[in-house]
């Protein structure tokens, strides 16, 4: 009987066998085609400088619409599979590595790939001098969480010095001076035909490129933002001072007559963005006087219109085929938009960048007003400096600052009355030995480099305004080594908003002291060296350097010291050649405004000692022989 049921179920036992033994099979089967497919699913093969994929993407990739299949150049996915993360930026190289090779640093599709997140490529270059721009422009990233960047080094002391900080960086092979470049010099614009031919060769890889001057920052993620328009191959910022849009679409291309401005641009690698990457270069390569924005400005607008749709923003461009987008100015801010107008806090936006246009200092401008709005990254020392600082409140009139009409005379006479406190601080500064924290500088009228009525119209310039240090002072020459013989010591300074910072240390805010001006001989006004319970010291107009340097010997440990007014606070300095050393330096400080409408030339100029010329009148040079900085 047992044998009967063994034999009447065998064929049940052999189908359970067998399917359980192909179950095995099957299982196997996919385990060990994960495992392969797991270590060479992005496998790469090396071809010269290039990379080329051995997989094929996945359903979601193909259909994402923002990375589109372009002739001959495939939307490189490598990063999205990639099983490592990123190199941390700011991860330095392990102490007592050695620098590796330069040719490790050479620009290669492999090079990028490395960096690529989501097919993007964000990237900057720059040389040493603007060290400190790129720092602050990889930290603004960096803190967002964006990673994916690279920067390209002209010279071979910035690549080290990249390099040895953490910060990802490739050979631009310019070999260029370490030093700064001035706007419209010869070396500006091979800087700007080096960024061409860095867009020319990097499109070709297939990856989305968001190029950047190092004189911007980065306010927020752009990515996003970006992302929003997946069928563009070309958005730019532009110079556009008046808002097409009140919210944060693109701008409104038919309104937007201002040049568009290469210092922010987004590039997708498709066949028309290729295309005009390639003859832009060839126009510069071929005519070194045309200017890369204008030779940009010139093919973009060869054909501008008709709109994409209704609704993206786009417009057709260049070749008719180019799809173009306007970042909002609102929000891509420019040196006017921003720190001028301040246009995104008026339309209650939130800003993606500024770029530091729209000035009038060089290098030492731009880097002030990033400063001023408290985006630039400084070492320690720049918020303690030796010997303390200085502050006063400038104590501005009602009527200067909003009675009247906003004219030429009402704006010089408020800017006057500042301008002679600044000029006893910085006295008092130099006395003391102490880093002055300039005040902010209120305006009526707005500076350009062309005769206007006053405001930009059509901009939403607000009336007073607090203008920028440089549309009254010359910073680069504030900032400048004299020789001590003719100019006396400089003089430091920093920005109005240095003590808001949040990089000032504890023990500069806890170390403090009030000094509040009264009359000579009132009640409890006196040159005593102690102060009340609540750090106040009461201190005499109209005081002697020597009543000065007495006075305040007491205090050179306090980190900061804050009068509450410059006026009649310091009678002058006792020593003619001393006096007449700061005299001649501060003559320099002052610059222009500009400019008068149907004048030429329209500026002028700025007098640190207006006050003792009582014919001083605020007008331009009538005559060459009048043109020149006051006597």
């Amino acid at each position: 009987m047992a044998l009967k049921e063994v034999a009447t179920s065998r064929p049940l036992f052999v189908t359970i066998y067998a399917t359980v033994i192909i179950g095995i099979l099957v299982s196997s089967f996919y385990v060990f085609s994960a495992v392969f497919s797991g270590s060479n699913y992005v496998s790469v093969v090396a071809s010269g400088d290039d990379v080329t994929e051995a997989n094929s993407i996945s359903f979601n990739q193909a259909s994402n619409s923002s990375n589109q299949v372009l002739a001959g150049v495939a939307p490189d996915t490598t990063s999205e599979h990639r099983k490592e993360p990123l190199r941390p930026i700011w991860k330095a190289p392990s102490p007592g590595s050695k620098m590796p090779p330069l040719e490790t640093f050479k620009l290669t599709k492999k090079l990028v790939q490395k960096r690529v997140k989501d097919n993007v490529i964000i990237v900057t270059f720059g040389n040493f001098a603007f060290m400190d721009f790129i720092l602050t422009w990889v930290k603004h990233l960096s803190d967002m969480g964006v990673d994916n960047l690279l920067v390209g080094a002209m010279d071979i002391k910035l690549l080290e010095a990249l390099y040895w900080k953490g910060v990802p960086v490739f050979d631009m092979g310019s070999h260029m001076s370490t030093l700064d470049v001035g706007w419209g010099t010869p070396t500006f614009h091979k800087m700007g035909r080096e960024k061409v031919i860095l867009i020319d060769s990097l499109l070709p890889f297939g990856f989305e490129l968001l190029m950047c001057d190092t004189d911007m920052v980065w306010l927020k993620n752009p990515l996003p933002y970006l992302a929003r328009f997946p069928e563009a191959d070309v958005l730019t910022s532009t110079d556009q001072v008046s808002p097409t849009v009140v919210d944060d679409r693109l701008d409104d291309w038919k309104q937007a007559g201002a040049a568009y401005n290469i210092g922010i641009f987004h590039w997708r690698p498709t066949p028309s963005s290729i295309k005009l990457a390639k003859e832009w270069k060839e126009m510069l390569l071929a005519d070194d006087k045309i200017w890369d924005q204008n030779g940009f400005n010139e093919l973009v607008r060869r054909q501008l219109g008709p709109s994409v749709d209704e609704d993206s923003g786009l417009v057709h461009a260049y070749d008719g085929e180019l799809k173009l987008g306007l970042l909002p100015a609102s929000i891509f801010c420019s040196g006017h938009t921003y720190f001028v107008q301040a246009m995104y806090q008026q339309l209650r936006l939130e800003p993606y960048a500024v770029h530091t246009t729209f000035q009038y200092a060089g290098t030492e401008g731009k880097r002030h007003r990033l400063r001023e709005a408290m985006v630039f990254y400084d070492p320690p020392e720049y918020y303690n400096a030796p010997g303390g600082f200085l502050t006063f409140k400038p104590n501005i009139p009602k009527n200067l600052l909003l009675d009247g009409e906003h004219n030429i005379e009402s704006h010089f006479a408020l800017v006057n009355y500042q301008i002679k406190q600044i000029r006893t601080a910085l006295a008092i500064a130099l006395l003391l030995g102490r880093t002055l924290v300039m005040p902010p500088i209120w305006c009526r009228l707005d500076r350009l480099w062309f005769g206007h009525p006053g405001v930009l119209m059509g901009s939403l310039t607000r009336q007073p305004f607090i203008c920028p240090l440089d549309h009254v002072f010359e910073v680069n020459v504030m900032l400048k080594e004299f020789p001590e013989e003719e100019l006396g010591p400089g003089i430091n300074f920093r920005e109005y908003s240095f003590l808001d910072n949040a990089y000032i240390p504890q023990q500069v805010k806890d170390s403090w002291l009030d000094v509040h001006l009264c009359q000579a001989g009132s009640p409890g006004c006196g040159v005593s060296n102690s102060t009340n319970l609540a750090g106040i010291l009461k201190f005499p107009k109209r005081s002697t350097e020597e009543v000065f340097k007495t006075v305040f010997s007491s205090f050179k440990d306090v980190k900061v010291i804050q009068f509450s007014s410059m006026q009649e606070a310091f009678l002058g300095f006792t020593d003619k050649e001393k006096a007449e050393r700061f005299r001649n330096r501060m003559k320099r400080y002052t610059g222009i405004w500009c400019c008068v409408e149907d004048h030429t030339p329209g500026h002028i100029y700025y007098d640190m000692y207006w006050d003792e010329k009582p014919s001083w009148k605020p007008k331009p040079p009538q005559t060459p022989e009048e043109d020149h900085p006051p006597l």
